[in-house]
């Protein structure tokens, strides 16, 4: 790795301006006074030992993140309720700027003393964060002294505050959550503990085939569930009855399975269902092993749920990414509990990715056994693709 992490020793950050883009893209609800709070602050969390080593370094953090997909300024997508969060986590003041470019804004950061936070408005105000805009990257590069990179969230894009700006920044370095994202992830595909047991799940084929394919020639097994599983068995010829398939996709899935086999890789499908004839939260769930015609499957059944446990026991790798069914609803959630409580316990070194398999893995309170909850959803798929991801490109990672 030619890149430069933090902790290295290799940039004095004391009296610096330090430009760290971070990822709080965070969910907000109401706070019961007209405004809004952080509904969910785990990323504010997951920033706060890079946060902390820089400011115990001396520097002054220039803090960087965008919010949603605002079409220009919105209220309703301000970074302000981050803003309280995050200073009550760092028990210091955090300076709020009204935006994230600009003069005011270039003042604020060339007044910032050591030791001072200065969290920026949403990025994603200006069309020119998403187009990596030239000019806009240039104006972000203006307030710092030195760029950190330690959102790993948003990685995977092209955009000015993840890779454009960092051209115009002679010193860069990645963040301590970047490291460890980088580290475990590319750690599973080089030098797994075997067996290596892939757990797929989620609604689309087409959003996991990438990661399909190329877990193929890793793993020993793939377990496969969610409504992704119907597209599967479908291919295989089994009734899937009204559950969602994406009818073009039978082709690779078959191709899947085909070399999966070639490989001598174990691939599990579920056996049987939790069903209903509707897709509502209220609907009467049904367990069978057949679907019928009138039936859609809307999570794996028990056998499914114990099929899946014995094939986790001894592992020494586990990658999960994807829930087992419609977990937000109860009635459809327990396979994807059950999951977890397997991953959770099988001993080996695991690793769950996905913001609904990291969230179903939160409400089971099981995420303090799991060995690395990543952060990146999309980041962390297109990296275990094998895709090399801007964000790290910028700042020099040899893939």
């Amino acid at each position: 790795m030619a890149i430069t992490w933090i902790d290295d020793g290799k940039i004095n950050f004391r009296d610096q301006r330090v430009f760290v883009r971070v990822d709080f893209n965070v969910p907000l609800e109401d706070d019961g006074s007209g405004g809004q709070k952080v509904a969910d602050d785990e990323r504010v969390r997951a920033a706060l030992p890079t946060l902390n080593l820089l400011l115990g370094k001396g520097a002054k953090l220039i803090l960087a993140s965008h919010l949603g997909r605002p079409k220009g300024r919105d209220a309703s997508q301000s970074l302000m309720p981050v803003a309280l969060c995050l200073q009550a986590h760092l028990n210091t003041d955090v300076i709020f700027a009204d935006d994230c470019v600009g003069d005011g804004v270039k003042k604020q950061a060339n007044d910032l003393k050591a030791g001072q936070v200065l969290l920026l408005e949403n990025l994603r105000y200006h069309s020119g964060e998403e187009k990596n805009d030239d000019g806009f990257a240039r104006q972000l590069a203006a307030l710092a002294d030195v760029y950190v990179n330690d959102a790993f969230g948003a990685a995977h894009r092209a955009h000015a505050s993840t890779a454009g700006m960092a051209a115009f920044v002679d010193k860069k370095a990645g963040g301590l959550l970047l490291k460890k994202e980088a580290e475990t992830l590319y750690g599973l595909l080089k030098q797994p503990k075997r067996p290596f047991v892939a757990i797929l799940g989620g609604a689309k084929v087409s959003d996991k085939i990438g990661v399909l394919t190329k877990l193929l020639g890793k793993v020993d097994k793939i377990l496969i569930g969610g409504a992704m599983a119907y597209t599967f068995l479908a291919a295989k010829g089994v009734p899937v009855g009204k559950s969602k398939t994406e009818s073009e996709k039978l082709t690779i899935a078959k191709s899947v399975i085909e070399s999966a086999a070639a490989r001598n890789v174990q691939l599990l499908l579920p056996v049987d269902h939790i069903a209903a004839t509707e897709f509502k939260e209220t609907a009467t769930p049904a367990t069978t092993s057949t679907l019928g015609p009138e039936q859609m499957g809307l999570d794996i059944g028990p056998q499914t749920r114990a099929l899946f446990a014995e094939a986790l026991k001894g592992a020494g790798t586990v990658l999960w990414n994807g829930p087992m069914g419609v977990f937000e609803w109860d009635a459809f959630g327990q396979g994807t509990l059950a999951v977890a409580t397997a991953v959770a316990h099988c001993g080996g070194f695991t690793v769950v990715g996905g913001g609904d398999s990291v969230s179903a893995l939160n409400q089971s309170g099981l995420a303090s056994k799991i060995s690395h909850v990543s952060t990146g959803g999309g980041a962390s798929l297109e990296l275990l693709e094998g895709q090399k991801l801007p964000g790290l490109l910028a700042l020099g990672y040899e893939f």
